[in-house]
């Protein structure tokens, strides 16, 4: 098959990328803009296989996306690209509404507009794959209540609203115009090449470097973690083997409060990186609390049954495997992170 992959650069898209060309015969175009968050350091591995190629091309593109469309010939597409950072959403949310919304529409019309051009074979093998998040769902009221694919969206965040919105567009496209699609629900990812200003990297990366370790209000916010390596394998199932016009959530079993994260983060590094910096006598006194985030959600948690009995999905690694083989790998790939830190990930081109 061959996949065009929108989002490549980033930290779920790479996932996906580096798991289909290490373990499939399948062909990908990556399709990504490369803003802050686009990282072709995390591909450097895959590269070079003849089977992958790079676009830089920004999905509100109509015009490059359908020339894309009409030379690759994709059989499927995995839509990943999205901002994705809330607190960002919340300073500028512009850009979510920009790329979520504005981005998808175009996607799903290029999409569409290719489908509609194939032969009737081709035209029923294509699939339109949506990533989207938990957070299209709101905020959990129950201690024991779980997001199901049934459970109504309430967003938080211009960040939720603009994902829930897309959501909405693909769906719409399948029932007005038969746009064979599949969306997937994700609860929150974990593993190696986090950008690092989500939670596990920056609170790994600021204990190394002695810096305060920020915890929103008293830190019990409660969310479900996914090791994104788990996440990819779930996607590619999705993808090749999920049934048209349905939606599955996807979650790790993993309800932890933040402030526990932070923790095991501290127990780990202890542990790991016994040298710690100067002045600093337990990783655990860095923690410090930090005015709430506006609109901040209390609890996620994902109901992931339903991929579990139709395709067979299970996550691999629980927390704190997950949890530990993370910060091993920051630890062991300070290049990367050195790179983000000072800007010069950005100048990377493929083959560069």
């Amino acid at each position: 098959m061959r996949f065009m992959i929108t989002g490549g650069a980033g930290f779920i898209g790479s996932a996906v990328i580096r798991h289909i060309i290490k373990n499939t015969d399948h062909e990908i175009l990556n399709v990504d803009k490369l803003t802050y968050a686009g990282n072709l350091e995390s591909l450097i591995s895959i590269d070079q296989n003849e089977r992958y190629s790079f676009s830089q091309t920004d999905i509100c593109d109509r015009s490059a996306l359908d020339q894309l469309f009409e030379s690759y010939q994709p059989d499927a597409v995995m839509h990943l690209a999205a901002e994705s950072h809330v607190d960002r959403s919340i300073t500028g949310p512009y850009a979510f509404i920009e790329t979520n919304i504005i981005g998808t529409y175009q996607l799903l019309e290029a999409s569409r507009n290719y489908w509609n051009s194939l032969e009737d074979s081709k035209k029923q093998k294509f699939r339109f794959h949506h990533i989207s998040t938990d957070e299209v769902y709101g905020d959990l009221e129950g201690t024991t209540d779980l997001f199901t694919e049934e459970t109504s969206y309430s967003p938080s965040s211009p960040y939720s609203a603009s994902k829930a919105s897309s959501d909405h567009l693909v769906r719409a496209w399948n029932r007005t115009y038969g746009l064979p699609i599949l969306v997937t629900n994700c609860s929150n990812n974990y593993g190696p090449f986090h950008f690092p200003e989500k939670l596990i990297p920056l609170m790994i990366l600021n204990a190394l470097q002695g810096k305060p370790l920020p915890v929103y209000g008293n830190g019990q916010q409660i969310r479900d973690w996914l090791f994104v390596e788990d996440h990819a394998r779930a996607l590619f199932k999705v993808v090749t083997e999920g049934v048209v016009g349905e939606a599955y959530n996807i979650g790790g079993h993993n309800e932890k409060a933040n402030l526990d994260v932070v923790h095991g983060i501290c127990e780990l590094l202890e542990e790991l990186a016994p040298n710690k910096p100067k002045g600093v006598n337990f990783y655990k006194n860095l923690i410090t609390y930090v005015k709430d985030r506006p609109g901040h959600d209390v609890r996620y948690a994902i109901d992931a049954s339903k991929i579990q009995r139709e395709l067979g999905w299970t996550p691999e690694e629980s927390f704190e495997t997950g949890l530990r083989k993370t910060v091993q790998w920051y630890l062991d790939n300070q290049e990367w992170c050195l790179h983000i830190q000072d800007g010069t990930y950005q100048n990377r081109k493929k083959g560069a």
